[in-house]
């Protein structure tokens, strides 16, 4: 067996990059991240050429990639007899270039002066690797290696402190040091990886759990109301289904309780219709609120600019009165979703994809919206949910993150849990509350220590009423200082591979 793993590198390397997506959402297989990292690190130590290295970190990344996104292509099948011929070249992108932030880190064993200097290389060249794949070409930091760990809550504690970025940190060195056992495969390299774990886990779960034992009571009086229609993807945008639509949101708004609720939220672009404009559905929606509340809802706006009206992906409050009190417009645009870039210069083959997305404008950053005896709510909209440290004002923190979105359009995947789990990990990183309504989805609210509360499960219909809980009141670690922590953390690993010692596994 030995011989065929060492004999096809790429190909074993290419499997396990397969079975390692199983580590996430909504799988959370951990073994399986163990045996996928494991086996990438000892085909990585029994090779010393930089080009074949690379190939095998490539083959791994491709796989990894190439199957954790391949959710992504359910949004084409929306519109099968159009664009569904697209799908298998969403897996092929995907996985030729994300695969490269795999390639690097496996690169960077060569440069490692002993089996552990090439270890400790490889995690902190990961990390730094999903960190930059965060930013890149706009960023798109989904399935980051510590979001695995997303199931057990003082586990990813941590985040408090070094964000997201040190939790994969953690992950990635717990997943890959079965590598070292592997390679030399002695009774002092087992002790070495059972002791290491033991002693990792202990530190960061014991941590955590003392966290949640000492957590401050957040509750508040303020009652929110979420609704979640889960109304087909293939019926969100037809004319014919406009008005249907809007009315099951209505109807779900004004279901009888023994609770009156301060805030209804709907979800992105839940409302067809521009309440900005539509005298009459303003109106209807205004009219289902109790005295004194407030609706959260997206919707479609159009702002002035330049000479022309661009259309917005944006959140309003809409009050009792039929007033729109506060609008924000989405900052971080999907690209190939929301806008198309360089689009002007696009292959002809690609143009029935191009002109069937719209051009939407960018609004101008976190925004916060007040009124006296609410919280304040800092608006989120879809996948900026996923962006760690962009999400607040710092200059002005919310007390409460409102994040809408539509995951509908990707059906039953792994995509709407592992979005989910992205904002868990922003509620803890900021330590703010972040409620979450989706057209469908995964919908509730998730508390500052990434407790899940009245959670509405995909493809469910209906609403939540949840008490909300409000921010710690204090700023987190990591709010402030950001991912500078986790940095150099990795830093301070990839220089010590470096370091000649003599004492070898």
């Amino acid at each position: 067996m030995v011989n065929l793993i060492t004999r096809y590198k790429k190909t074993t390397a290419f499997m396990a990059g397969i079975l390692s997506v199983a580590m996430f959402a909504p799988y959370f297989q951990v073994w399986a991240g163990v045996i996928g990292f494991s086996v990438l690190l000892y085909l990585l130590l029994c090779e010393n050429k930089a080009k074949e290295l690379f190939k095998i970190g490539y083959a791994f990344g491709f796989a990894h990639f190439a199957i954790g996104f391949s959710w992504v292509g359910n949004a084409l099948l929306i519109d099968a007899e159009r664009f569904g011929w697209l799908y298998p070249i969403t897996l092929l992108a995907a996985g030729s270039f994300f695969g490269l932030f795999a390639a690097v880190p496996a690169l960077m064993v060569v440069k490692g002066r002993t089996v552990l200097g090439k270890w400790l290389l490889f995690c902190g060249a990961w990390v730094v690797c999903e960190w930059i794949r965060s930013f890149l070409l706009t960023g798109f930091p989904w399935n980051l290696a510590g979001y695995s760990l997303a199931f057990d809550l003082p586990m990813i504690q941590n985040a408090a402190i070094g964000g997201v970025y040190l939790t994969s940190l953690l992950a990635i060195v717990l997943y890959s040091m079965g590598g070292l056992w592997l390679y030399r495969h002695s009774t002092k390299s087992f002790i070495f990886t059972v002791i290491m774990a033991a002693l990792l886990i202990g530190l960061s779960w014991g941590w955590g759990y003392w966290r949640l034992q000492n957590k401050k009571d957040l509750l508040t009086d303020t009652m929110v109301r979420i609704v979640q229609p889960s109304i087909p993807q293939t019926m969100k945008w037809t004319k014919e289904s406009a008005e249907n639509n809007f009315n099951t949101y209505v109807d779900l708004s004004k279901t009888a309780s023994d609770t009156k609720p301060d805030m209804i939220i709907w979800g992105e672009t839940a409302s067809p219709f521009r309440l900005d404009e539509d005298d009459f559905h303003r109106n209807v929606a205004a009219a289902m609120l109790p005295k004194g509340s407030v609706l959260l809802t997206g919707m479609i706006s159009y702002q002035y600019n330049k000479g022309f009206y661009r259309p917005h992906n944006s959140l309003v409050v809409l009050n009792d009165k039929g007033e729109i009190e506060w609008y924000y417009h989405k900052t971080h645009l999907v690209p190939f979703g929301e806008y198309i870039p360089l689009r002007e210069y696009l292959p002809d083959f690609i143009r029935p994809v191009a002109n069937a997305i719209g051009q939407l404008g960018k609004g101008d950053g976190a925004k916060v919206w007040q009124r006296e005896g609410l919280p304040s709510i800092g608006g989120v909209i879809c996948y900026e949910i996923i962006f760690p440290y962009e999400i607040v004002d710092e200059k002005n923190r919310p007390d409460v993150i409102v994040n809408v979105t539509n995951d509908g359009w990707y059906g039953e995947s792994s995509g709407p849990y592992q979005h989910w789990v992205a904002a868990k990990f922003r509620a803890i990183e900021e330590g703010i509350t972040v409620v979450r309504s989706a057209n469908n989805g995964l919908s509730g609210m998730i508390n500052a220590y990434g407790e899940e509360k009245g959670v509405l499960k995909l493809n469910y219909s209906g609403i939540s009423d949840i008490k909300l809980e409000k921010s710690l009141g204090e700023i987190t670690t990591y709010s402030r200082y950001g991912n500078i922590i986790s940095l150099i953390l990795c830093l301070i690993l990839m220089l010590a591979g470096f370091i000649k010692s003599k004492d070898e596994l």
